[in-house]
């Protein structure tokens, strides 16, 4: 008797159980943990689910439906990433769901489509149908099949179930699940020649034959000899794509020779990434800074037998900006893959990929990939398949497969299905762009990144100039291990910081529209001297307020509790939380006033007034608005590595990691934004951005120069940037850390309670404040609007725990959980939001 098989699945929805589903017995030898296969959920929904278990035990509380079909024949998914999930489901307290969600490319997962059709076989008695039945039966009369999206346009309104509903009932129509699948080979046409004319005697009347009636099919033909390299014995096979760029040919000329059958084609698939040769196959030299560090890393990583206590599974390297940590990164890079290891090196942001793979290729080749949100649907599919398995990435089959050995990329770069990782390098580890705000899991990338390592048994290297407060004072409790390099490559000195003071230059009339005297005259001297600047806006945008000057009135995004962003470049207002865009008004909306004044400052109106008073310069700006296209990133870097570019604007995007020869300047040209925003974090990233924008001016040939504008030039944070004084930055906000209880002595769980309604949202935060209370007393913050109450049309209240590190965090977060699980039964809350936060940034 053969046994009945059940598997239980984790399905893409943000659920904390799994479902078991039967196995069709004929599937019941080739089924595997980490198969996706096809389910269907409720009455029509058709979803992609993942294998997690297999057992022989029917479920208790339901009939287990049969799996529809088995979509993989080896596993995507392996028992190291289903474990990594699972921490991560359990730490950050969401559905592994949400983790299958956020790790899966989206071209590994098949999107369900209702389809309604008519029921042919039905007498339509239309007397009996209201007039919105009516018309879809008249539609669908026309065009045999239509989807929801169809029948809602022609209705002209967005809720259409119930019309749906009534018509199944009455047996006019009924639904097909159509499931399209995503990820789309691509596929490549080769030519050969046909192995008849490879004798040079049959080839010679080939030719008279096409030079008497058909040149271009004999131009053709003698481009294809060229480009393979014609070989009797063994004939070569070319792309089609090359041969025709190549010979400047038409389709029809090749066409013919396959009529003539001179030539053969072949279709099949190929990979995106082509094989680059290793341009260089050799290590950078370290200096004697560098070596030293590298030996300190390796004794910590690898120690001698009588040393063994001494070693460290996680290594913080503090580096100043430009001492080389990327040279030290290759050398350990290239020990891991020499013992047969594979190597994740994430990065906070797209925008230093582009750099960083050009240094890394140059050594080894195409044994590194790039894995972020930029790449298509289909390449992202090919990184993940080159992880899992040997992957042909050329477009000759006769070339060796590739496997990427080391991956580049940002935060979902460590969803891969690594099988054996031996070295993991979190670059900028500081950076809160590691976080994932929205949606969840909201988890850290680094924290994750580290709990990946521990799973593979890998290390894990944090290498930042300005390391996170939680990092550094883990390496000082000797939780990390730490190694310092204090002396920038080649001797460098640091960029020499000046202060210019904001207030006071405007209050003596001498600022020159958004610049003090002393800015001003250092750009001046810079375009003279051929060097390049960067200046440093942390908002982009042409000016964050447009006011009345009568009343006072602001425009506002009509979902949000925000003020419109004007950009020139459109001539529109936008919230930057929910993307509500409209005309710029030119009266008041309040009083009618038409004088309406633009207030603040963005990196659009940089452009144009550094434009103005610098026209010879070429100005351009790199921020979230002009990079949004998938090689608008790699194209501004190029630029001003090509020095096309004098000046370059940005925001954070500039801050991070980019290496530019010719920088002699940086601007901060207003540091106050950032230093009296209301977060406890506020201090530490002031000083990681300017001194992280800092380090770009001065790095080869000269001393740089930064200068920060601030109507505040004796802030604490501004001098510490001045000095370059980490450690001191670090000793005043531990003690603020330990006296108010924040990380790293104790740990944060934001609670954000959310609804359009503002008392519903009101009296569901207190009741859920109230209910976490009961567990965890006074350790509960809150409830509180934070600085922006409503987002998208809903209210928000914040509720905020802070618990002890020595509390048993994993027991406190299930019983978190079973607390929402009731707080959510109550009726009266049932259409509340609760959005999780585990160590919110």
């Amino acid at each position: 008797m053969i046994e009945t098989l059940f598997a239980d699945v984790i399905l893409p929805l943000p659920l904390h159980q799994l479902f078991t589903y039967r196995i069709p017995r004929e599937l019941n030898e080739v089924v595997m943990p980490g198969q996706r296969v096809m389910v269907q959920f409720g009455k029509q929904k058709v979803l992609t689910a993942l294998i997690r278990t297999l057992h022989s035990n029917p479920p208790k509380q339901y009939e287990a439906k049969y799996i529809l079909s088995l979509l993989d024949q080896v596993p995507i998914i392996n028992e190291k990433q289903f474990e990594h999930w699972e921490w991560m489901a359990a730490y950050y307290m969401c559905g592994l769901g949400e983790v299958m969600n956020a790790a899966l490319p989206s071209a590994l997962k098949l999107e369900s489509e209702t389809k309604i059709l008519l029921n042919n076989q039905y007498s339509l008695e239309k007397e009996k149908l209201n007039d919105q039945e009516f018309l879809i039966v008249e539609a669908l009369e026309v065009n045999n099949i239509l989807t929801l999206e169809d029948i809602a346009a022609i209705l002209d309104q967005k809720i259409v179930y119930p019309i749906i509903k009534s018509l199944l009932e009455k047996g006019i129509i009924f639904l097909e699940e159509e499931v399209k699948k995503k990820f789309k080979p691509k596929i490549k046409t080769f030519i050969k020649l046909n192995p008849q004319y490879a004798d040079e005697d049959q080839l010679k009347q080939i030719f008279d034959k096409l030079e008497k009636k058909a040149a271009k099919q004999l131009d053709l033909l003698m481009a294809y000899l060229h480009l393979s390299k014609y070989n009797s014995n063994a004939p070569t096979e070319v792309s089609k794509e090359n041969l025709l760029k190549f010979s400047k040919a038409t389709d029809a000329a090749l066409n013919a020779l396959f009529e003539k059958n001179i030539l053969e084609k072949e279709e099949r698939e190929v990979g995106r990434f082509l094989n680059t040769e290793n341009l260089l196959n050799e290590l950078p030299t370290l200096n004697e800074y560098q070596e030293q560090a590298f030996n300190q890393l390796t004794e910590l990583f690898n120690p001698s037998p009588l040393q063994r206590e001494e070693e460290k599974r996680v290594i913080l390297l503090h580096g100043i900006t430009s001492s080389g940590k990327t040279e030290i990164y290759i050398r350990l890079i290239q020990e891991a893959i020499e013992q047969g290891k594979q190597v994740l090196y994430l990065l906070p942001e797209i925008a230093l990929t582009t750099q960083i793979i050009t240094r890394l290729k140059k050594v080894f080749g195409n044994k590194v990939g790039v894995y972020h949100s930029r790449l298509n649907h289909n390449e992202r599919v090919e990184v993940w398949n080159a992880v899992l398995n040997p992957q042909l990435t050329s477009e000759d089959k006769k070339d060796e497969g590739i496997t990427f050995k080391i991956v580049l990329g940002a935060r979902s770069a460590l969803f891969l299905p690594f099988n054996n990782l031996g070295l993991v390098i979190v670059d900028e580890e500081h950076e809160n762009s590691y976080k994932q705000f929205d949606p969840s899991p909201r988890y850290n990338a680094r924290n994750a990144a580290i709990y990946l390592a521990r799973i593979h048994g890998a290390k894990t290297l944090l290498g930042s100039a300005t390391p996170s407060i939680e990092s550094f004072y883990n390496a000082q409790a000797g939780k990390y291990g730490f190694v310092q390099i204090t002396k920038r490559h080649g001797n460098i000195l640091l960029p020499e910081i000046l202060v210019a003071d904001i207030k006071e230059e405007t209050k003596k009339k001498r600022m020159k529209s958004i610049f003090t005297p002393l800015l001003a005259e250092a750009i001046a001297n810079a375009l003279k001297e051929g060097e390049q600047i960067i200046l440093f806006q942390n908002r982009r945008g042409f000016v964050p307020i447009i006011e009345c000057t009568t009343c006072n009135w602001i425009p506002r995004c009509i979902q949000c509790d925000v003020s419109l962003t004007y950009h020139k470049y459109n001539n529109q207002i936008k919230c930057h939380y929910c993307g509500y865009t409209t005309k710029v008004p030119i009266r008041c909306g309040a009083c009618g006033n038409a004088t309406l004044i633009l207030k603040g400052l963005g990196t659009e109106k940089i452009v144009e007034e550094t434009e103005i008073i610098f026209p010879k310069a070429k100005v351009l700006r790199m921020d979230l608005d002009t990079t949004r296209s998938k090689h608008a990133y790699h194209q501004i870097i190029s630029d001003f590595e090509d020095k096309k570019i004098d000046i370059l604007v940005g925001t954070q995007m500039v801050s991070k990691g980019l290496d530019f020869d010719n920088v002699s300047l940086v601007g901060i040209l207003n540091a106050d934004s950032m230093l009296y925003y209301p977060d406890f974090r506020a201090f530490e990233h002031s000083f990681q951005l300017m001194a992280q924008v800092s380090g770009r001016a001065g790095r080869k040939n000269k001393r740089g120069k930064v200068i920060i504008q601030t109507s505040n030039p004796y802030h604490n944070v501004i001098q510490y940037v001045v000095n370059n004084d980490y450690d001191a930055l670090y000793q005043s906000e531990i003690i603020q850390r330990r006296n108010f209880n924040y990380p790293p002595f104790y740990r944060l769980i934001e609670f954000s309670v959310k609804h359009k309604d503002k008392e519903v949202t009101d009296m569901a935060a207190q009741q859920l404040a109230a209910d976490l209370k009961i567990l965890l007393g006074k350790r509960i913050i809150g409830p509180e609007y934070p600085m922006i109450s409503r987002i998208k049309n809903l209210y928000i209240k914040n509720i905020i725990a802070k618990i002890e590190l020595n509390l048993p965090h994993q027991k406190i977060k299930e019983e978190i959980k079973n607390i929402i699980s009731q707080f959510k039964l109550k009726d009266e809350f049932k259409s509340v939001r609760i959005m999780i936060d585990v160590d919110p940034q």
